[in-house]
């Protein structure tokens, strides 16, 4: 599989299909050892649509039913993320997760802390230890923002991870609220990314189907977390924490873009903790968002946004090899974007923002 310029490929997003087994052999404290754990799914699910049983059925398409994860017997391992970045001329990845995706939807307090260690050395023992050029960021309980802030340090100082990921939505409070802190504090002290990655809508859409769910899911949970951060001032206190924002696209943004600074403009005296035109905030270069590489709004949000936030992600396992690398091609020779751009987007932007090196 070759691509059509000469241009390096960094993934700032690739997933794994959760051996919950494995996991379950990482628990810590009270949880170790305890069988009856795994009478129901470690992880909650996202929402109400078992998306492989649709593409099962015929009525979806996607990773968990394409020929290299048949060929996998129906697992994703190092072996197979070192295949496909080999096959697909991509340098390296940054790991999320799948399943542990509706993990906002923890309740218990406790287990969530002890799952999420568990998921952090699974990924460490799994992926990332002897693979240098597959990285992970860490799950955290946020259930607990200083559990949260404890799991960061350690994943980050001992595990090697290049930052945290929060699920968006699935929580009673948004990001800004000041609950939080505690795991910005940390983020802050550390250096460190964190990633809010879009997961799915919840129950809140059931009623538009699998399609419409998933379609107005993944950028709503973050057009309200970006909202609620923006306005309650937590990209004014913690001024040196890189965010990003996965896997909705780019277009929410630029239309968010638009009614954050109307709003600001009409109503700042509601939002004394914002110090600054949100657009200042968007083009302070700490801000990141995902990209489909086939969106055509892409050059108007360089227009406008600049091209040091715009980030390359494969969502390999989700989409077949073969797709993937397809339109990473077509991407590549794209004549409305810059070469330069281009490089920012598939490579650059991502190691500057994970500080990892190239």
């Amino acid at each position: 599989m070759t691509t059509t310029t000469k241009l390096r490929v960094f993934d700032a997003d690739g997933h794994i299909f959760e051996d919950e087994r494995g996991i379950f052999g990482h628990l810590p404290g009270i949880f170790a050892g305890r069988e009856e754990l795994m009478r129901v799914p470690l992880f909650p699910p996202m929402d109400s649509w078992n998306r492989t049983a649709l593409a099962v059925a015929g009525r979806l398409t996607n990773g968990s039913t394409s020929e290299t994860y048949r060929r996998a017997n129906f697992k994703i391992t190092a072996k197979e993320w070192r295949e496909f970045l080999a096959a697909a001329e991509i340098d390296g990845t940054v790991l999320f997760p799948t399943a542990a995706l509706g993990f906002g939807r923890v309740r218990e307090v406790d287990w969530a802390v002890a799952l999420a260690q568990a998921y952090n050395d699974w990924m460490y023992a799994s992926f990332t230890r002897d693979n240098p050029n597959i990285h992970a960021v860490a799950l955290l309980p946020v259930q607990d923002p200083h559990a949260a802030a404890r799991e960061l340090r350690r994943a980050v100082t001992e595990l090697g991870c290049p930052g945290g990921f929060i699920v968006a939505g699935h929580r009673r409070q948004a990001l800004g609220d000041g609950f939080f802190d505690p795991l910005y504090e940390a983020a802050q002290e550390l250096d460190t990314v964190l990633a809010i990655h879009a997961g799915g809508p919840g129950d809140r859409f059931d009623m538009l189907g699998p399609i419409g769910s998933r379609c107005v899911g993944h950028p709503s949970s973050l057009i309200v977390e970006m909202t609620s951060m923006m306005f309650s001032g937590v990209f004014d206190r913690f001024p040196k924490v890189r965010f990003s924002f996965m896997e909705a696209g780019v277009a929410w943004i630029v239309f968010l873009r638009e009614r954050m600074n109307e709003a600001y403009e009409q109503w700042a005296v509601q939002a004394p903790q914002l110090k600054c035109n949100p657009d200042e905030h968007l083009a302070s270069g700490r801000i990141f968002f995902h990209c489909e590489v086939d969106e055509r709004i892409i050059p108007y949000a360089v227009s406008v946004l600049g091209d040091d936030c715009l980030l390359y992600a494969s969502d390999f396992p989700h989409g077949a090899p073969e797709k993937i690398v397809r339109e990473k091609e077509k991407f590549l020779a794209r004549t409305d974007l810059s070469e330069s751009t281009k490089a920012k987007l598939v490579r650059d932007n991502a190691l500057r923002m994970y500080k990892l090196q190239g």
